[in-house]
């Protein structure tokens, strides 16, 4: 795996819908809000059935209606193609 230069995030974060780049510059994050709990815990479900079929994983948290998304390649330690391409199906959903 390799990171992501300044100029391939740049690029990335333009073709993303409301995603950003970590304070820490290694990871993007979005929030999504839906109506309520249900729609909030069934759009984790499908976000974890693509993320299991990519073997990549979010970090995430959910209160209530909220699910806090933050995506980051560890084995690398920042941004991959893995990062976009999951942030890019699940901005597909």
């Amino acid at each position: 795996m390799t990171l992501l230069n300044e100029a391939d995030v740049g690029i990335a974060l333009a073709s993303l819908d409301g995603w950003a780049l970590d304070e820490d510059g290694k990871a993007l994050r979005r929030q999504f809000t839906f109506d309520s709990f249900v729609e909030a815990f069934g759009f984790m479900t499908r976000v974890a059935l693509l993320a299991e079929k990519a073997d990549h994983h979010p970090e995430w948290s959910n209160v209530y209606n909220k699910v806090d998304i933050r995506l980051t390649t560890h084995d690398a330690n920042g941004l991959t193609d893995r990062d976009i391409k999951l942030a890019q199906a699940i901005d597909a959903l």
